[in-house]
């Protein structure tokens, strides 16, 4: 593996150099480009689970740019039982790639993009670790989590004249907004309907004067005393 003057991989310094001069807060969101993230791992604990599927697709401009997209299944010896909800057989695991191999075509694929997913931290956690052990760096990138977002705009009342939501989880936002869940619980078809989900409270952002991306990516605190 190539490496800089300094031992770090080529492609983990070509990675933080995207940082160099990258998104602020006052950054218009049209200009940003996210990535929405989903991932599929062995279990719940990020630190200590293995990653099975990364799936992203970008979002620009009020756009999903199915062309700026991507999709690994990373090789498993062994099955756990998340692997068999994920629908993924033990021979199609064998068939994945390394996991050195998948986060880093993933880094290189997503650069400084702002990083979009449901309970977003799961995710960035989960890569956070991979991404420690191997090469002993976290992840630069800024993030917005829909699903604060989402609580956000409630709290701004921009759903106002709308059924009010049974609950906030991804199933939810998708009945609320009419997102057909296709391929659910796979790392692609879950990075897909959350992309949906976030044009849509994207639209009510912008409504709401969250047209800014340090506006649009706080995270929510539930109200005190």
């Amino acid at each position: 593996m190539a490496q800089n003057s300094v031992g770090e991989p080529v492609f983990v310094a070509r990675y933080k150099q995207c940082f160099d001069a990258s998104w602020r807060d006052e950054t218009e969101i049209d200009q940003v480009r996210f990535v929405v993230l989903d991932s599929e791992t062995t279990g719940l604990n990020p630190t200590s689970d293995r990653i099975i599927t990364i799936g992203a697709v970008a979002v620009q401009a009020g756009e999903i740019i199915l062309g700026d997209s991507f999709d690994a299944l990373i090789k498993l010896t062994r099955n756990t039982p998340a692997v068999t909800v994920h629908g993924i057989t033990r021979d199609e695991s064998l068939k994945g790639i390394e996991e050195t191999e998948a986060l880093e075509l993933f880094l290189e694929y997503l650069k400084d993009g702002v990083i979009v997913g449901h309970h977003i931290g799961h995710d960035v956690a989960a890569l956070d670790t991979a991404y420690a052990r191997h090469w002993g760096f976290t992840l630069m990138n800024r993030c917005v989590d829909t699903l604060s977002l989402a609580l956000h705009l409630e709290r701004d009342n921009a759903f106002a004249g709308r059924p009010p939501f049974r609950s906030f989880s991804l199933d939810a936002l998708c009945e609320m907004f009419g997102v057909v869940p296709y391929d659910r619980h796979t790392a692609v078809g879950d990075a897909f309907i959350t992309a949906q989900i976030f044009l849509r409270l994207r639209m009510f952002a912008m409504r709401c004067g969250r047209d800014r991306l340090g506006r649009l990516s706080e995270l929510f605190e539930e109200a005190t005393g």
